[in-house]
């Protein structure tokens, strides 16, 4: 089933297993089938509050959940629109700052689904076009957008008038649908650019920064790039901001990771660089320690999962699954972890994922692998995810389950509690955060 979409609310679940008998999506990128689908429903990507459009290949689901903190603490209201869910199908639709009920989400299901049925819209076409509807019908004083997937094709970019676009961290991901290059996939990222319409983006190599110029300039957009028209450094606990309208000294943002001081600086800029919502500096402060994006280096403190490790145990989930998000999690491990701790790693990755290009971003670290698979999906073997760990110079072995790989952690019984980290999969951090009884809300 497409990203595991199930619901414990039969009415939901009528409409998600028409969903699920959709296409992926994939393989067939492109805003006509968006488009016709829009239009039969009275084009609803017209009638929203102004959108902040954001791409990236790492950090851009932060970098909303910056900008949708740094609302809310303005007292305003935002739509939310991110994927994929870790639980419920329900995170990915946040209407006017709460997540989508299930009886609405039913019917604009349904609605959708009926409108479309001649179409050959895809899975994530469809939940784009319920996130529109839905937020086109509930007053709200911004619409915030993630990208799914690259940005040119991607079916959010049916939004044709964002008040400003935002370009994350950009890295080698999803290759067979967006390039082999990481040029190639900045080019495709860039793609959300518009005619007028600002676009914020952090610093990239040369090559790189080059090719997102092109498309911007094309585009006929303004770009505000990391360096150039606004700046920010992490140093002496605080985060430093600057731009054409003076300086900013934040906080350190409270979600975990030194790579979170430079997605919450692009949403800053994202929001300093339009005008069409009035957010001051004092929410932009707040919205450092008030963001929250889970199953990224998230540390869980109690539940199920937690309870079977010995006490003082630290259990932490990640969804990363690509170079760049191996070489942050080592980057983590490496600061957060004390020498005499010991350190377990708990893998299952896609089919589609390079597993040695994961492991070796992650660096030299003194951890033993556990090598899962991820329920439901198609996925690299354990067996022989702990044989490239090992080629890699990593102690590993397979292990059934992560329960089954917690309880043998446990059976160690080291005098100094472990340290344990289950990733490479936002769908097994779902599955983990679901397991251990931790609510996404």
């Amino acid at each position: 089933m497409p990203d595991h979409a199930m619901s414990t609310d039969p009415a939901v679940q009528a409409q998600l297993d028409r969903l699920s008998l959709l296409s992926p999506g994939a393989d067939i990128l492109g805003l006509d089938r968006i488009a016709r689908l829009c239009a039969r429903l009275g084009n609803p990507e017209r009638r929203l509050p102004p959108v902040l459009h954001v791409a990236g290949t790492n950090g851009k689901g932060s970098t909303c959940a910056y900008l949708r903190a740094a609302i809310e603490a303005a007292g305003m209201s935002a739509h939310v629109f991110t994927s994929p869910h870790l639980v419920r199908f329900n995170e990915r639709i946040r209407v006017a700052g709460n997540l989508i009920e299930d009886r609405a989400l039913a019917s604009l299901l349904g609605e959708v689904l009926d409108a479309g049925g001649d179409i050959g819209a895809s899975f994530f076409e469809v939940t784009t076009a319920v996130a529109l509807l839905a937020f086109s019908r509930t007053p709200a004083d911004a619409c915030i957008v993630e990208v799914g997937l690259g940005g040119r094709l991607d079916a959010t970019n049916i939004i044709a008038a964002p008040a400003i676009c935002g370009i994350a961290q950009l890295g080698l991901d999803h290759q067979s649908f967006l390039g082999d290059t990481i040029e190639a996939i900045a080019g495709e990222k860039a793609g959300i650019a518009k005619a007028g319409v600002p676009i914020v983006t952090l610093h990239y190599p040369a090559t790189v920064a080059n090719r997102v110029g092109e498309v911007i300039a094309a585009a006929g957009a303004t770009w505000h790039v990391k360096g150039g028209s606004w700046d920010a450094a992490a140093y002496q606990g605080r985060l430093h901001y600057r731009d054409a309208q003076g300086k900013l000294d934040l906080p350190l943002p409270g979600l975990a990771g030194e790579h979170q001081a430079m997605n919450a600086a692009l949403a800053v800029a994202m929001l300093r660089h339009q005008s069409a919502i009035d957010v001051p500096p004092a929410a932009l402060r707040a919205a450092m320690g008030w963001a929250d994006w889970p199953a990224r280096l998230q540390h869980l403190r109690d539940g199920e999962l937690v309870g079977m490790l010995p006490p003082g145990s630290d259990l932490w989930v990640d969804g990363g699954h690509n170079p760049s998000a191996g070489r942050v999690i080592g980057d983590f491990l490496r600061g957060a972890v004390a020498p005499d701790r010991p350190l377990h790693i708990v893998m299952g990755l896609l089919e589609n994922k390079d597993a040695g290009g994961f492991l070796a971003a992650m660096g030299r670290l003194p951890a033993r692998f556990h090598m899962v698979p991820v329920p439901g999906h198609a996925h690299h073997d354990p067996a022989t995810l702990a044989e490239i760990a090992r080629l890699a110079g990593f102690t590993a072995a397979p292990a059934a389950t992560v329960e089954g790989a917690l309880a043998m952690i446990a059976a160690e019984q080291s005098v100094t509690p472990p340290v344990v980290l289950v990733g490479g999969s936002l769908y097994l951090a779902g599955r983990v955060l679901d397991a251990n009884g931790t609510v996404i809300d």
